[in-house]
């Protein structure tokens, strides 16, 4: 018979010596990136993985060395789990843990995008009266990174990096747009690369582009007004099996304990946590349409 924590012992431990060697290049990439630039920093890569790519998106600045031990730590509570309370219980752990972080960082995605949209219009401003002042499209981008408020801030020094290393304009605006996946960023992208090839009156693009930030933004602000009563209703559904499960659980522990006994009230509850898990996925998918 195959010993379980045997094998999983074995896999972090060749899993460990995987990330040691990938933090140790990790660290000597970034000694080499340092001296080429003094404000350089670690997690404004354009070349970085997936996780590494959400937690900038996120505004999470974590090494991968960081990364690696929390995903080490993450392994070896679901050993335990594994070890102590079953398959079953290590299924519904790994499943919903993944489930809860990603919730995590979506919302707080959500969040820091909604927080750089209002401030765009104010980076916008700032690049227009620099331009009116005599300076290029260039100069005047940078001075209002430099000026601008967090969370734009710290999301435009990657792009400021690569315009100080030599990266076309541009090109740098059009790779903050990809990372973050906004349509006003996109159009903010558009705009530059239209003038930077073409010509043309750039404060009159940007005037525009403020104007049609901010009548989205009234119109979002109405939107969610008028649908307060829907996104409530769509709260208290998603949330009334969870309390239930509590009072039960709080009222009676020896029922859900004596069915979770059983292989039969195993697959119930599981079947109702997968429930749970799609029907709140589904009224979050709805709630973010209106």
């Amino acid at each position: 018979m195959i010993n379980i924590p045997v094998v999983f012992s074995v896999l972090l431990l060749v899993a460990s010596v995987v990330f040691l060697q990938r933090s140790r290049r990790a660290g000597a990439s970034e000694k080499v990136l340092g001296r080429l630039s003094s404000d350089f920093i670690s997690t404004d890569k354009i070349n970085f993985g997936a996780v590494q790519r959400e937690l900038v998106r996120t505004g999470i600045h974590l090494d991968f060395w960081r990364v690696m031990l929390l995903v080490g730590i993450w392994l070896v509570l679901l050993v335990i789990v594994l070890w102590s309370a079953g398959v079953l219980a290590f299924i519904v752990t790994a499943i919903a843990s993944v489930v809860l972080l990603r919730f995590y960082l979506l919302v707080r995605l959500r969040r820091r995008l909604q927080r750089m949209i209002v401030q765009l219009p104010q980076l916008l401003d700032h690049i227009i009266r620099s331009l009116k002042s005599g300076r290029t499209l260039g100069d005047g981008f940078l001075l209002a990174i430099d000026n601008c408020q967090q969370p734009l801030h710290g999301a435009l020094l990657r792009t400021r990096n690569s315009i100080q290393r030599g990266m076309p304009l541009s090109d740098a605006v059009d790779d903050f747009a990809a990372l973050y996946e906004q349509e006003e960023f996109h159009i903010l992208a558009l705009s530059m690369s239209v003038n930077q090839r073409y010509g043309g009156n750039a404060s009159e693009v940007l005037e525009n582009l403020i104007r049609l930030i901010r009548d989205r933004d009234q119109a979002s602000r109405q939107l969610r007004a008028m649908t307060g009563e829907t996104r409530m209703s769509a709260l208290v559904l998603g949330g009334l099996p969870i309390a239930m499960a509590g009072y039960l659980f709080l009222s009676s522990p020896d029922l859900l304990l004596g069915m979770w006994e059983q292989t039969s009230g195993q697959l119930v509850l599981l079947f109702a946590f997968a429930l749970q898990l799609i029907g709140s996925f589904l009224l979050w998918r709805m709630m973010r349409s209106i």
